[in-house]
């Protein structure tokens, strides 16, 4: 079946409504960060949630509460404050192929991270003097950044996605959407204000891709980055100030209505 364009708007426009509520906190990984009011506490929190969304939901926010005990309920000051034996709190973690070689790296990179700067956010924008201004170079930087340091595994490298190597990047940018959507419904944080929401690139998890493609919204059969940005972009027709808005409309489809 095809869409004409007035169609799809109304029903993008109306899903968004639908999904985009308090109502879905509480059974998505997003209710993680939203355990916290501090700044990097969120931006931390929400980091690890992105990173470990991967598998059923309830499992995820599961693995994510075990976690943030493991760190006294208290990521930045944990991060920024332990000592060598509280990392003895961290060993054992796993959530399918992430493992506490992971969790204690990122927590390296996070310490030695905000030693410097007040927010993450600034690790995704490059020189303070000439910041990044298009979002592909944002998670490229952002990945080079995290893996700059020399006791970097290479094991862990899997774990967070770059547009270099073609991923279609789903969590890091379900990351963004979340730190930089600026959501009436206050889903989404909207704490970062350095990036646009008019730049962010749509998450394509199965469903987002499965539902976009019946609807016709991408053509591309690859997943990859290019595949994200073809759906961003034709995202932008319907709100080009908030493209990915429609992440709720498209995710509730597929998960919800089983579209």
């Amino acid at each position: 079946m095809s869409y004409s364009f007035a169609q799809l708007e109304n029903l993008l426009e109306d899903r968004y409504r639908k999904y985009n509520t308090l109502d879905f906190i509480p059974h998505d990984p997003v209710s993680i960060p939203h355990l916290f009011t501090q700044k990097q506490d969120i931006e931390i929190a929400g980091f690890f949630a992105s990173i470990l969304a991967w598998g059923q939901r309830k499992t995820i926010i599961n693995k994510c509460r075990e976690l943030l005990q493991r760190m006294d309920n208290a990521p930045y000051q944990f991060i920024t404050q332990h000592q060598d034996e509280d990392l003895k709190n961290l060993l054992g973690f796993k959530h399918r192929t992430f493992n506490d070689t992971d969790l204690l790296y990122l927590v390296y990179f996070f310490r030695w991270f905000y030693e410097q700067h007040e927010s993450l956010e600034q690790a995704f924008l490059g020189d303070v003097t000439e910041p990044i201004s298009f979002q592909k170079g944002r998670l490229e930087h952002f990945y080079n950044l995290v893996f700059s340091l020399p006791e970097a595994p290479h094991r862990t490298r899997k774990h967070i996605s770059t547009p270099a190597k073609k991923s279609a990047c789903k969590r890091i940018n379900m990351y963004l959407r979340w730190m930089v959507r600026q959501d009436e419904q206050g889903v989404d944080f909207g704490i970062w204000n350095r990036m646009s929401p008019a730049d962010l690139v749509c998450p394509c998890d199965m469903h987002v891709q499965r539902v976009s493609r019946r609807l016709g919204l991408i053509q591309r059969v690859q997943s990859d980055w290019a595949m994200a940005e073809e759906l961003t972009q034709n995202l932008r027709q319907f709100d080009p100030t908030d493209p990915v808005k429609y992440d709720y409309a498209l995710f509730g489809l597929g998960i919800e209505e089983k579209f």
